[in-house]
């Protein structure tokens, strides 16, 4: 099978928080390229929603893009006694596109305006 990517993927797990029109929630980033990635969530956020997307860096760092939902995935898998008592067995997230990084600056650096850059 021919892989579809064209961007190259960091493949590590980074705690995030999401700020929606509804507030700010908790997730867990993974697959994680320039042009997207994809982030686990308890709450739904609804397709074609604009997010923001901070990372935060054990040493206060943060960077915070913006970011359009693309698509969202909810499995349920296991026991279905136990994991709608628990809520064990079911994972929820959030396939985001990455359209601009916020610079704090007046205008923020849209994801068009860069170079591609090789790691």
């Amino acid at each position: 099978m021919r892989e579809r990517r064209s961007h190259l993927r960091f493949d590590k797990v980074f705690p995030v928080y999401i700020s929606t029109d509804e507030g700010m929630t908790r997730g867990i980033a993974r697959n994680i390229s320039s042009a997207g990635l994809f982030v686990e969530t308890r709450e739904a956020i609804p397709l074609g929603d604009r997010v923001r997307v901070t990372f935060a860096g054990e040493d206060g760092t943060e960077m915070t893009c913006i970011c359009d939902v693309r698509y969202q995935v909810a499995l349920h898998f296991g026991r279905r006694d136990a994991s709608e008592r628990t809520g064990e067995g079911h994972s929820r997230g959030v396939g985001l596109r990455v359209i601009a990084y916020d610079l704090n600056d007046e205008r923020p650096l849209m994801a068009t305006d860069r170079a591609p850059v090789m790691h």
